[in-house]
């Protein structure tokens, strides 16, 4: 193990975070997101391994972490650290405002993990970076946390609902997506009042309630639902 190149721990490393990151990934999968053989990646699964990492393989899916196995926290590069402040400050600009407000709280956590030298110069660069806002770009909604916890959790939601003829409905949806576009976030759920898919912009979801009753998800892809839908 000792004479493994640099770029070879960088990757047993990022393969890690990758593991960490996803429940289950692929050999394929790993491949393609290193730019590698598969062969090279069975290679470094097995080094992990002997280095006593807990990878549970299960057959015909993939790799994971043996469950409550966590890497020590990640430390950020100076360039990382600057990535996330200029989101935050694109994002300070999202039209959801529970959006805004779920990012602006994980970046704080971030930043206090940061070493000190970093922690200083992101300071910095928060405060010499602004994003000029539109003269329109104000919160038009507030339901996207809501709504991300209902897709990824199974629950169905009632919402009120205005469309573009001003007429409103109450809908009870399971959503399946969520989109967005330079304007607006939109809600991809199947509408039980219309038996169908439906897109909804969240601008114009004037009530929403998350169901503790759960539905039972789609077995297609977002990109499966575009090839068959258009």
């Amino acid at each position: 193990m000792y004479d493994i190149s640099t770029k070879r721990i960088s990757r047993l490393t990022a393969i890690l975070t990758q593991l960490q990151t996803k429940r289950l990934m692929n050999a394929s999968e790993l491949a393609d997101k290193f730019s590698v053989s598969i062969r090279t990646i069975y290679r470094d699964i097995r080094a992990l391994e002997q280095s006593g990492v807990p990878i549970i393989t299960e057959e015909g899916k993939g790799y994971r972490l043996m469950e409550h196995y966590r890497l020590p926290p990640v430390t950020l590069t100076e360039n990382e650290a600057n990535a996330l402040i200029t989101a935050e400050q694109i994002i300070l600009e999202n039209k959801d405002a529970s959006f805004v407000n779920a990012y602006s709280e994980a970046v704080t956590k971030i930043k206090a993990v940061l070493k000190n030298r970093i922690k200083d110069k992101a300071n910095l660069l928060s405060e010499r970076l602004k994003i000029i806002p539109d003269r329109n770009n104000g919160k038009t909604s507030s339901h996207l946390s809501a709504l991300q916890f209902a897709l990824t959790n199974y629950h169905l939601t009632i919402i009120t609902y205005t469309d573009e003829s001003k007429k409103t409905t109450k809908r009870t949806t399971e959503p399946f997506a969520i989109l967005s576009t330079h304007e607006n976030w939109l809600l991809l759920a199947w509408c039980r009042l219309r038996n169908g898919f439906r897109f909804f912009r969240l601008d114009r979801i004037k009530e929403l309630e998350v169901l503790t009753e759960k539905f039972q998800p789609e077995e297609m892809t977002l990109q499966e639902y575009f090839e068959r839908y258009y």
